[in-house]
């Protein structure tokens, strides 16, 4: 328990400053290209093109980085904690995001967010005093096929919705991104050939494949919703997304529970969890944004004289 909490806590970390260092990265790259007109798709959203170029900025990378980072530990927390708990206690990651994004980022957050971000802390306290231990079920193989597809079907599915609604689709496209990170922690702990390794018969699994296809897909969608969006508001809707499906299939599919006599108290966390991360989302989402039109923190001051340079404040209506 303590071992997997440990774990989950350092993927927090991880996937919260990854975060904040691919929006960075996300942001750069818009105010870069911000004339090209290819940078976005007909409904306003970015196109394929942005996002490629938004991922090989180097703060894009690190972030990545830090992303696989907490992707390992993360593993390693859904196979030794219930999944509630270790998808939970991974999702305070909203906290980190929330507080660097107020230094890399230059953004403030209201009372109410501040409000919001208690209740999720108050609410992981709940949790980790509740959880029991994690279940151990033997899925039969055609499970694993149907998680496979159902993987499939929201990556492709979600990619098409999200492209097509453009530009107002940061939440969906974060809350996405959550649903196919929760998809991750279900297929690791399904794995047949993990523990002990056994290495035809995991490559032969058709949930390794589920988590390849909805954690790469996952990290596509996270960056879509980092490059139109809030990245408080994005990072919210996606501990939604990896906290309440995984939760829910965990402890009806595969046998995760509380501590004899505490479930009211894991139903009462895992709620305000939920409740507390959709208000950040509520109250942190200004509407669509275009990051091309934000001033760069880094670049409002000239580095010799130190003062105020115009085109740091240059949108994509300067260019002619």
């Amino acid at each position: 328990m303590i071992i997997g909490l440990g774990a989950a806590v350092a993927a927090s970390v991880c996937y919260g400053t990854g975060s904040v260092l691919q929006a960075v990265g996300s942001r750069k790259s818009a105010r870069r290209h911000a004339a090209d007109a290819r940078s976005t798709t007909g409904h306003g959203g970015p196109s394929l093109s942005s996002t490629a170029r938004a991922v090989v900025t180097w703060e894009f990378m690190v972030g990545s980085v830090l992303d696989f980072v907490g992707f390992a530990l993360g593993a390693l927390a859904a196979r030794l904690l219930p999944l509630f708990l270790s998808q939970t206690v991974i999702s305070a990651n909203l906290v980190i995001t929330a507080i660097l994004s107020i230094r890399m980022l230059g953004l403030r957050l209201s009372g109410r967010e501040w409000t919001s971000i208690g209740v999720v802390c108050s609410a992981l306290v709940l949790l980790a005093g509740a959880a029991g231990e994690e279940g151990h079920p033997d899925t039969p193989i055609a499970s694993h096929w149907w998680l496979l597809g159902l993987s499939v079907l929201l990556i492709v599915g979600g990619t098409l919705l999200v492209r097509r609604i453009g530009a107002r689709a940061a939440v969906l496209a974060g809350l996405l991104s959550g649903v196919g990170f929760g998809v991750v922690g279900v297929a690791v702990r399904i794995l047949h050939g993990a523990d002990p390794v056994d290495l035809p018969r995991l490559l032969a699994d058709p949930a390794l494949y589920a988590l390849v296809v909805a954690g790469i897909g996952g990290m596509y969608l996270h960056t879509v919703a980092l490059q139109i969006g809030s990245v408080n508001g994005a990072t919210a809707a996606l501990v939604v997304g990896e906290t309440v499906v995984p939760g829910i299939i965990g402890v009806l599919w595969l046998g995760d529970a509380s501590r004899p006599g505490l479930a009211w108290l894991a139903v009462v966390g895992f709620l305000l969890a939920v409740a507390g991360a959709v208000a950040v989302a509520w109250f942190g989402e200004p509407g669509p944004q275009n990051p091309a039109a934000q001033p760069d923190p880094a670049a409002e001051r000239d580095p010799e004289t130190g003062e105020g340079h115009p085109s740091a404040l240059h949108t994509p209506d300067d260019h002619p």
